[in-house]
């Protein structure tokens, strides 16, 4: 079962680990941050209280996310940062995709909010469909100019219904 709650700095570098091995699989190597890069920015977003992450209990043997801590004996497998309307990162481990998480943790989102955006890569369809589902709608496009890694982006926008 997927628990969800607020992280810990504690969590960072479990965090750290799911993008990074995101960014290998995309990229097919490290194209913009290192381990310890990306565990120190999950840091910040942690510090800025903006994540909240998915854990399940911890089973000998699964490979389905990365130990938040022996002594807990649980996994975290995925995480959401949010700061206010903006989703920055949605990130699963490679072994607990398509299990839920990550709809488990988009719908604590859309709880809290009536609105809720993001940037999404335009090369990335996975996720974009996972966001088309969940209701959201592009609005804008951009060259990636703005963006560190310098790609195509779609801005995509999500109303609760009878908002505006």
């Amino acid at each position: 079962m997927v628990h969800l709650r607020p992280a810990r700095p504690v969590d960072a570098g479990a965090l750290g680990d799911i993008l990074y091995t995101f960014q290998i699989e995309m990229y097919g190597r490290p194209k913009m941050w290192s381990g310890a890069e990306t565990i120190a920015y999950c840091g910040e977003m942690i510090d800025n209280g903006w994540v909240t992450v998915a854990e399940v209990a911890a089973e000998a043997g699964t490979e389905t996310g990365t130990e938040a801590g022996a002594e807990t004996g649980v996994r975290v497998v995925g995480f959401l940062a949010r700061d206010g309307e903006e989703v920055c990162s949605l990130y699963v481990a490679p072994g607990a995709r398509g299990a839920g998480v990550g709809q488990r943790l988009m719908d604590a989102a859309r709880e809290t909010r009536a609105r809720l955006w993001l940037r999404v890569m335009a090369y990335n369809a996975g996720a974009r469909r996972f966001y088309r589902r969940n209701g959201f709608s592009d609005v804008g496009r951009s060259d990636g100019s703005e963006n560190e890694e310098n790609l195509p982006a779609i801005t995509m926008e999500w109303r609760r219904e009878g908002t505006r």
